[in-house]
C-alpha cells in the first residue's frame, strides 16, 4: 500500500511537510512540558528544597522538643551548607529564619554556624538581619557570633551601599561592651568620609576613657582623623599592634573546603585567604592562600549603574589606561577589596598621585593580616607549601613598594616578628628585599628589633648571606638618606619620613638612627671579615656601603661624618685586589671634600653643623697613613695602628720591608708594576722594581696606574699629594700629606 501510495501520488517531500512540522512542534512543546513537569516534581521531592519551604513557611512560637521534622529538614540544609555551599535565596531563607528568632533561640546560633555560602551573600538579607538586632531578644553571644559571621563574609556580600545607608545604626551598638570590638571591625571596613562626625568621634573617645586605649577603637579612630583631622584631636600612635583580631570562626575551614570542591572564583574576592585548622591539634595554621584578590566593584552589576549616575563614581575596575585615570581621578570608586589594588598598575598611580590615606589604611590592614596569618604563623612558614604562590606573592609587594617608593607599616611589624625566627635561607631576596624598605627606627628601639637578631643571623651564615645582609643594609641607608633630602623641612627642626604615615621624627632623633646603623655595620663588617678571611666580594660590599657614608653631607644633605672602623680601613688598604683598593681611595677622598665644605660653612654661617675634632683626626691619620704607606714606602712606623716588632720583622727576611705595601710593591699592584717595568726597559733581562721610583719613571708609571681606570686612586693622589723635588738626580725628596 505505501509503495502504491509513493509510486502514484506526490513526493513525501510535497505532502507530508506541513505535517510533519505541525507534529515535530507539538512533540516538541509536549517535551518541554513534560520535562518542566519532571523538573518541578524533582524539585518538589527534594529534602533541600522542602527544608528550605519548611524554614520560609514555619509559624512562630512551633515548638523545638520533639519537633522531628524540623531536625529532618535543618540536617538537609546542614548537609548541603557544608558540602556545596548555599545559593544567595537560601542564605535569605535560613538567615531570616534564625535572626527572626520564630522558633526561638535554640536554633540561632545552629542555622548561622551552617550559613556557607557557594557563590555571594546578598546585601538586602544582611540588612535585614542587623535591622534584627535592634529588637532586643537574641541573645548577646547570637548577636556576637552574626557580626564574626559578617565580617568573615564581607567581601562575599554583593553590595555595600544598603550597609553603608544604615552606618549610625550600626554604629548605635558600640556602647556594648560586648559587641563593641566587632561593631568597630565593621565600621571600619563601612566607614566613609561622610560617616565621620563630632559626635561619633565624641562617643569614640568616651568610650576610649571608659575602656582604656584599645586597640579597635584607635584603629576606627586613626581612620576616622585620616578624614577628618580637625575633628580627631587625639594623637594616634606611630606604630599599633593590629587592632582587629583574628577570630578563629566556624565557617573558615566550611568555606574554603566549599571553594574546593566547587572549583569556584569566588575564593580570590575573599578579603583574606581562608586557612584550614591543624590536623595534628597544633596552635598554628597551615599554609594558606597568598593569591592577589581579583580588582571587582564594591557594588554589583545591577545597582553599578544606578549608583554611578547618582554619586559620579567610576570604579577603577573600568578603567584601562592613564589618560582614563586622569579624567576621573577625584570619581575613583576604590575596589571592593584593597588587596588587588597590588596587583594593578593603575591602582597604584592612584594611590602614588592622590595619596589616599584611607586606602593605604585599608591596604595595611589586609596586608597585615595576609602577612602574618597567612605566612608568619603557618606550621612550616611557607617552606613546603605553595612555595610558588610565596614567592610570587611577595615579588608583588617588592614592585609594589618599589614603584610607591616607600614600604607598607604591616610589612614592617611583620618583618620585625619574622626576624626572630628566620632560618636566614628561606626566601632570602625577598625578605631582604622587604627589609631594605622599612622606614626608620627610633635609635631607641632599632637594636632590639633589628640589630640582634640580624646578628645571630650576620654570625650563623654564609658569606654569601652576608654579602646580601650588607647590601640590604646599604640600600636601607639609602632610602633612610632620600627620605631626609626629600622631606626635610626648610627650616631642619622636623622631618617627615613618610607622607603617608604620622612618623615624625626630630633631626638629632633621625641623625642618631643613622649614626647607630653606620656603626652596626662597622662592627659587622670588621668582625666579618675576619671571619672570612677578608673575602674580596664580602669587602667589596662593604665599600658599597661606605661610599654611601662618606658622602652623606654632600649628597644627601645630612649634618653627619662618621668615618669607618680600622676593622674595615686596614683590610681595605691591604686588599690583595686593586679594584678595592681604588675604592677606598675614592671614599677617602670624598671624605675630604665633605668635611672641607663642612669646615667652610661652619666658618661662613653659625647654623652649620659642628665637626667633632675627633672626626678630623680620624680623618687625617687615615689618610697619612695611606701616603706613608702607598706613595712614601714607610710601613710599620712608629705611631702607626698596624705595628710589628723589628726582630720579628727581620726575621722574616723580607728586603726592605718598609716598601711592601706601596704602590709598586703592593700585591694589588705589582703585576702592574712588572708589566710597566717590561714595556719601559724591554731589554732588561733582570728587574728591577725600584728603578721605577725615579722621577720620570714614577710619573710615568701613576699615568699609567690611572689609564687603568683607577680614577679613585688618581683623585687622591691629586687632592692629598703634594710631591716637593730636592735631589739633584730627580728622585722624590720627600712627600707630604695634605691634612685638614
Amino acid at each position: 500500500m505505501a509503495a502504491k501510495l509513493n509510486l502514484s501520488g506526490p513526493s513525501d517531500s510535497d505532502t507530508s511537510s506541513p505535517n510533519d512540522h505541525t507534529l515535530s512542534s507539538l512533540n516538541g512543546n509536549r517535551s518541554l512540558r513534560v520535562a518542566e513537569k519532571e523538573r518541578r516534581k524533582g524539585e518538589a521531592e527534594d529534602p533541600f528544597v522542602l527544608g528550605l519551604k519548611y524554614f520560609s513557611e514555619v509559624e512562630a512560637g512551633t515548638p523545638v522538643q520533639g519537633n522531628d521534622e524540623l531536625e529532618r529538614n535543618l540536617v538537609q540544609v546542614e548537609k548541603v551548607a557544608f558540602s556545596k555551599g548555599l545559593l544567595p535565596e537560601a542564605i535569605s531563607i535560613m538567615l531570616e529564619f534564625a535572626m527572626s528568632l520564630r522558633m526561638g533561640t535554640t536554633l540561632c546560633a545552629r542555622v548561622l554556624k551552617c550559613l556557607i555560602p557557594a557563590t555571594v551573600v546578598p546585601q538586602e538579607a544582611v540588612v535585614r538581619a542587623v535591622v534584627w538586632l535592634g529588637v532586643g531578644k537574641i541573645p548577646i553571644s547570637t548577636q556576637v557570633l552574626f557580626i564574626k559571621w559578617v565580617l568573615t563574609m564581607f567581601d562575599m556580600i554583593d553590595a555595600k551601599d544598603q550597609l553603608r545607608a544604615i552606618y549610625g545604626f550600626i554604629f548605635s551598638f558600640v556602647t556594648d561592651e560586648n559587641l563593641c570590638p566587632f561593631i568597630c571591625h565593621l565600621l571600619y571596613l563601612l566607614t566613609r568620609k561622610e560617616s565621620v562626625r563630632v559626635f561619633r568621634v565624641r562617643k569614640l573617645l568616651e568610650l576610649q576613657s571608659k575602656l582604656g586605649r584599645q586597640p579597635f577603637l584607635l584603629h576606627l579612630l586613626s581612620l576616622y582623623k585620616v578624614f577628618c583631622p580637625e575633628l580627631v584631636t587625639l594623637s594616634i600612635p606611630s606604630r599599633m599592634r593590629s587592632g582587629f583580631r583574628n577570630h578563629n570562626s566556624p565557617w573558615k575551614s566550611a568555606l574554603i573546603g566549599v571553594q574546593k570542591r566547587n572549583n569556584s572564583q569566588v575564593a580570590s574576592r575573599i578579603s583574606v585567604a581562608l586557612t584550614t585548622k591543624d590536623k595534628t591539634g597544633s596552635r598554628k595554621r597551615k599554609h594558606g592562600h597568598l593569591e592577589l584578590p581579583a580588582l571587582t566593584s564594591v557594588v554589583n552589576k545591577q545597582a553599578q549603574t544606578a549608583l554611578s549616575c547618582s554619586r559620579k563614581v567610576v570604579p577603577l575596575v573600568q578603567l584601562h589606561s592613564f589618560a582614563q585615570l586622569l579624567e576621573n581621578m577625584h570619581r575613583i570608586e576604590l575596589p571592593a577589596q584593597m588587596g588587588s589594588l597590588l596587583g594593578s598598575s593603575l591602582a597604584l598611580q592612584y594611590l602614588d598621585c592622590v595619596q589616599d590615606e584611607s586606602a593605604l589604611l585599608r591596604l595595611n590592614f589586609w596586608l597585615g593580616y595576609a602577612l602574618h596569618e597567612e605566612f608568619l604563623f603557618c606550621s612550616d612558614g611557607g617552606a613546603s607549601q605553595n612555595s610558588e604562590e610565596v614567592l610570587q606573592f611577595l615579588n608583588t609587594l617588592l614592585s609594589t613598594q618599589h614603584f610607591l617608593q616607600e614600604g607598607f607599616s604591616s610589612s614592617e611589624a611583620f618583618l620585625y616578628k619574622f626576624l626572630n625566627v628566620w632560618d636566614g635561607s628561606l626566601l632570602r631576596p625577598q625578605i631582604l628585599g622587604l627589609l631594605s624598605n622599612i622606614p626608620v627606627v627610633p635609635s631607641s628601639q632599632i637594636g632590639r628589633l633589628l640589630f640582634e637578631p640580624l646578628m645571630q643571623l650576620f654570625f650563623t651564615s654564609s658569606v654569601f648571606f652576608k654579602c646580601g645582609l650588607m647590601e640590604c643594609l646599604n640600600n636601607m641607608l639609602l632610602k633612610w638618606l632620600t627620605w631626609h633630602s626629600v622631606y626635610a623641612l626648610e627650616n631642619d627642626l622636623d622631618i617627615s619620613l613618610n607622607s603617608h604615615t604620622s612618623i615624625n621624627m626630630t633631626l638629632s632623633g633621625f641623625k642618631d638612627s643613622v649614626l647607630e646603623l653606620v656603626h652596626f655595620v662597622g662592627r659587622l663588617a670588621s668582625v666579618g671579615l675576619q671571619l672570612e678571611g677578608c673575602n674580596s666580594l664580602f669587602l667589596s660590599f662593604i665599600l658599597d656601603f661606605y661610599d654611601t657614608v662618606c658622602d652623606m653631607f654632600l649628597k644627601y644633605g645630612l649634618p653627619l661624618v662618621v668615618m669607618p672602623p680600622p676593622g674595615v680601613f686596614y683590610p681595605s688598604l691591604f686588599a690583595t685586589d686593586p679594584v678595592n683598593v681604588d675604592r677606598l681611595a675614592y671614599i677617602m677622598y670624598r671624605y675630604k671634600v665633605n668635611l672641607t665644605s663642612a669646615k667652610n660653612q661652619e666658618k661662613l654661617t653659625e647654623q652649620a653643623f659642628h665637626i667633632s675634632r675627633q672626626t678630623f683626626r680620624e680623618f687625617n691619620h687615615y689618610v697619612v697613613v695611606m701616603v706613608s704607606c702607598l706613595w712614601n714606602s714607610k710601613l710599620f712606623q712608629p705611631g702607626m695602628d698596624v705595628q710589628l716588632g723589628e726582630e720579628l720583622l727581620l726575621k722574616s727576611n723580607i728586603p726592605q720591608y718598609w716598601t711592601s705595601f706601596d704602590l709598586i710593591h703592593h700585591p694589588a699592584f705589582m703585576s702592574y708594576a712588572i708589566d710597566f717595568h717590561q714595556k719601559c726597559w724591554p731589554g732588561r733581562k733582570d728587574i728591577d722594581l725600584n728603578s721605577i721610583k725615579h722621577s720620570k719613571p714614577w710619573s710615568w708609571y701613576l699615568e699609567y696606574l690611572f689609564t687603568q681606570g683607577y680614577n679613585g686612586l688618581k683623585q687622591f693622589v691629586q687632592s692629598n699629594i703634594s710631591r716637593q723635588l730636592t735631589t739633584s738626580d730627580g728622585q722624590d725628596g720627600s712627600v707630604s700629606a695634605q691634612q685638614r
